[in-house]
């Protein structure tokens, strides 16, 4: 009874997913119905709608699901490893490790901009091997150690790229959309790339299932059961910091996908990792689509980064966590 319940509240986020992708394609600054939709998809003639929508809107859309899915399960895997809801790749300094990797090669070796994915990965691995170096203490680590170091962590990373920014100030307009998040210039080229790492890093996530859970019953339990805790952490965070890694370097830094999207599907599905990352991965991908739709329209005909549309309302939702944890 209870499966047939959650199995009903997947088939409704999955339906979310489809008319948010919907959504992207319709609206923006020229609207385009659902019929004009499917005969420039069919049609031989290159029309200026048919242009838009697969030219533009497809790709977008598809890099917006890519990016919402892999932030979503990112976080999710976070918090599990710190046992923390708070834990996100933003908060946590992966992003920001990842994003000052990502522009030293932007604005510093432009022409080796196809190293970017690898150096955000890299960049991420260093942030958060110096998050858990802080955090080691008397041969294991605390959760709680982790959250205050990543927050350290991301404030020395964050001042690191706003110095280099200025510094190289004659070229931060080329990558001034790219560090406050967006879409707006991505290709088919960007979401055959995303795409494979994503799914690498999707299957290496849903591996992680099983420690996931266990981790959450807590390291006496887990040691019990024959796993090397603080291994398990480690192993888990690196690919938390691949996903967050690939995604930075396409988009830029968006916050707040991977602390608010898990947290809602923990309400809605309970904390089985077995249910509670694939639907985060789907409620991401809807997510970030719907973000970037109303980034494309709320200030038409100007286009706000979709990073400064989760920051609206993401933000939030972090302060009302931080308020419901201090009253419990």
């Amino acid at each position: 009874m209870v499966k047939n319940w959650l199995k009903s509240k997947l088939i409704i986020i999955i339906g979310v997913l489809i008319l948010s992708i919907l959504l992207g394609i319709c609206l923006g600054s020229v609207r385009i119905s659902l019929d004009d939709i499917i005969k420039s998809l069919f049609s031989d003639e290159y029309t200026v709608k048919k242009a838009i929508i697969s030219d533009i809107r497809l790709p977008r859309v598809w890099i917006a699901v890519f990016v919402g899915a892999n932030l979503s399960a990112s976080g999710a895997l976070l918090q599990a490893v710190m046992r923390n809801p708070l834990a996100d790749p933003g908060i946590t300094g992966v992003s920001a490790g990842a994003s000052l990797f990502a522009i030293i090669i932007l604005l510093l070796f432009p022409s080796y901009v196809s190293l970017v994915p690898i150096a955000a990965f890299v960049g991420g691995v260093i942030a958060c091997g110096i998050v858990y170096g802080l955090a080691w203490k008397g041969g294991g680590i605390e959760p709680i150690r982790i959250v205050l170091a990543g927050v350290a962590v991301n404030a020395i990373l964050g001042g690191a790229t706003g110095l280099l920014s200025l510094l190289n100030s004659d070229k931060i307009q080329g990558v001034m959309l790219w560090t406050n998040g967006s879409l707006s210039r991505v290709s088919w080229m960007d979401v055959k790339l995303l795409g494979i790492y994503s799914i690498v890093g999707i299957i290496l996530a849903l591996i992680c299932i099983r420690a996931a859970n266990v981790l959450q019953l807590g390291d006496d339990v887990a040691k019990n059961l024959g796993y090397n805790v603080n291994l398990t952490r480690i192993l888990i965070s690196l690919v938390a910091v691949y996903l967050a890694g690939i995604s930075v370097a396409f988009v830029g830094i968006i916050g707040f996908v991977g602390l608010v999207v898990p947290h809602i599907s923990r309400l809605l599905f309970g904390s089985d990792y077995k249910w509670l990352l694939p639907v985060s991965m789907l409620m991401g991908g809807a997510v970030l689509v719907i973000a970037d739709t109303l980034a494309r329209m709320i200030a038409a005909p100007i286009e706000l980064p979709v990073g400064t549309m989760m920051a609206m309302l993401g933000g939030p939702f972090f302060l009302y966590l931080l308020r419901r944890g201090a009253k419990r």
